[in-house]
């Protein structure tokens, strides 16, 4: 089995995330990134899979040469091989434009590929769009938000948590499946993983090689403005005898906070 597994560099959760008052963009620099957290449990899931029926695990990112960092992090957890497809464009938020790239990058570059591995949304963007599209855009069946993949020859089956229940889906291959944690417990690289994962090359990938016109991958979406959330006011203490607070409170709800 031929294994695809696509990732994304994003910035760590745990940052603070700063905008820029001149330009409206998130500032970059001293942002820690990261892969995408649900990505990584795709490529665990990408790996177990080898491991227990056979085939090889590529892993394939789109982004600058910043992500050269994530895809030798995938492959210090053991994928076979990583490929950047390169797009200095910056972070658009157009899940289709990604689409596009990775459905044509797919077609020109790993046609025998048969299974598409996502995380289920990137923590960045968190449109939860990319793997529904490209299966849209390849005519393949889809399962997204999968916590458990059982795979025997060309058919699987996908479990899914639905409200109240578990839903199972069969289907065939080629599939894009998007996983959601849960799935699995991504391993750490190890030494051995990383001092291997340095040597290798990673090759890269260009608009030009996939074909690609500047007006297939212009971005659909225009941001017209991004501020950061508004501060926390603090709270507010009434110290009264009961009868006297109940009389303030429902004054405060109705002046101040205007909520009846």
């Amino acid at each position: 089995m031929k294994i695809l597994v696509f990732v994304k560099r994003v910035p760590d959760t745990e940052s603070k995330i700063r905008i820029s008052n001149e330009t409206g963009k998130i500032i970059e620099e001293g942002l820690n990134f990261v892969l995408n957290p649900y990505d990584e449990h795709a490529v665990e899931e990408a790996i177990r899979l080898r491991e227990a029926k056979g085939g090889t695990v590529t892993v394939v990112s789109i982004g600058t040469e910043e992500a050269m960092i994530i895809l030798k992090k995938c492959l210090a957890m053991g994928a076979d091989k990583a490929v950047l497809v390169k797009d200095e464009a910056p972070e658009s938020y157009d899940g289709l434009r990604t689409a596009k790239i990775i459905a044509r990058a797919v077609e020109k570059k790993f046609p025998d590929h048969t299974l598409l591995l996502f995380g289920k949304q990137s923590v960045g963007a968190d449109n939860s769009q990319v793997p529904s599209m490209v299966a849209e855009l390849l005519g393949l069946p889809q399962v997204n938000v999968v916590t458990k993949l059982e795979m025997e020859g060309n058919q699987g089956v996908a479990h899914r948590e639905i409200e109240g229940a578990l839903e199972k889906v069969e289907f065939s291959l080629p599939a894009v499946i998007s996983a959601q944690k849960g799935l699995n417990e991504p391993r750490y690289e190890t030494l051995k993983g990383i001092m291997m994962a340095k040597k290798k090359e990673i090759p890269v990938i260009s608009f030009e090689e996939l074909e690609l016109k500047a007006e297939e991958v212009a971005s659909g979406l225009e941001i017209t403005k991004m501020e950061s959330p508004p501060q926390k006011q603090t709270g507010k203490i009434i110290e009264e005898e009961p009868a006297e607070a109940a009389k303030k409170m429902v004054e405060f709800l109705h002046k101040e906070a205007k909520v009846i």
